[in-house]
């Protein structure tokens, strides 16, 4: 028997983001992310970004037909079955990684990146209707912060009652399931997970750490993985937080500010 029969392909994920060049967040953190599921994790890069624990100090947006051309050439000889999308920056580049994953029969997880750990905006503001009309639409699982929410809906979350306002506002775009994301509420962490009629809180402990760059990217890529394992999307959604909410606890300092999480804290044996 040929080695390639005796060893099947782990899951296929693909990420649709952006380089972070501090590996904290972005592409980097995706497929750390997919290795630490015993995935085999792919990549379509979007944006490049000068980027440390600091903030980012300069971004550059890949052409609309190179982010067409990366996405086929995985898709079409070696398959997915999951992408996660993260930073894609411009109404151009939304409307681009759309149309692809319409035409893709895998989940999709959006994560609708606006700005960055430190404040730096990611995406342009004429972008946002894209978003609204042509991504979320495609999204199986849509996972923004606060802030996000605020970009999309012009929710401002203060408390669990707005949480549910906020989803009730982000399904109406079309995605199948939203969470929205409540980390940034005082008290202990809160999200929501809901497709309209099933509500799941899922609530963790607040780690005393700083070092959290990371961790939006990191939630989506884990709900992409484990719904290229099979799982369904609450039990995805409810593995994913708990691996997020292990790996912001052992987060670790780099550079001067903001060092990220860390992905391979169930493995770490040093």
């Amino acid at each position: 028997m040929s080695l390639s029969a005796a060893v099947p392909a782990p899951a296929r994920v693909l990420t649709v983001a952006g380089s972070d060049s501090g590996g904290g967040a972005g592409i980097q953190a995706d497929l750390k992310t997919m290795l630490a599921h015993g995935t085999h994790g792919m990549s379509v890069l979007t944006a490049v970004t000068a980027q440390n624990s600091l903030g980012v100090q300069g971004a550059w947006e890949l052409p609309a037909e190179a982010v067409r051309a990366q996405y086929r050439s995985v898709v079409d000889d070696i398959g997915v079955q999951a992408v996660k999308t993260g930073m894609l920056s411009s109404a151009a580049l939304v409307e681009t990684v759309a149309e692809l994953l319409a035409a893709t029969d895998a989940p999709a997880v959006v994560d609708p990146v606006g700005v960055s750990k430190h404040g730096d905006p990611l995406l342009a503001a004429e972008a946002l209707d894209s978003v609204r009309t042509r991504l979320l639409p495609v999204a199986t699982v849509a996972t923004p912060n606060l802030d996000e929410v605020a970009q999309l809906t012009g929710i401002h979350v203060e408390d669990e009652t707005g949480m549910r306002r906020a989803a009730a506002a982000l399904l109406d775009f079309g995605p199948r399931w939203v969470v929205v994301k409540g980390g940034h509420l005082p008290g202990d962490p809160v999200d929501l997970l809901t497709d309209g009629t099933e509500q799941h809180w899922l609530r963790a402990p607040r780690h005393d750490n700083r070092h959290t760059h990371g961790t939006g990217c990191t939630l989506a890529s884990a709900i992409a993985c484990r719904l290229a394992l099979g799982q369904d999307v609450p039990t995805a959604v409810r593995g994913a937080k708990a691996y997020v909410t292990g790996a912001i606890a052992a987060g670790f300092p780099l550079g001067a500010g903001i060092g990220p999480v860390d992905h391979g804290w169930r493995s770490r044996t040093v």
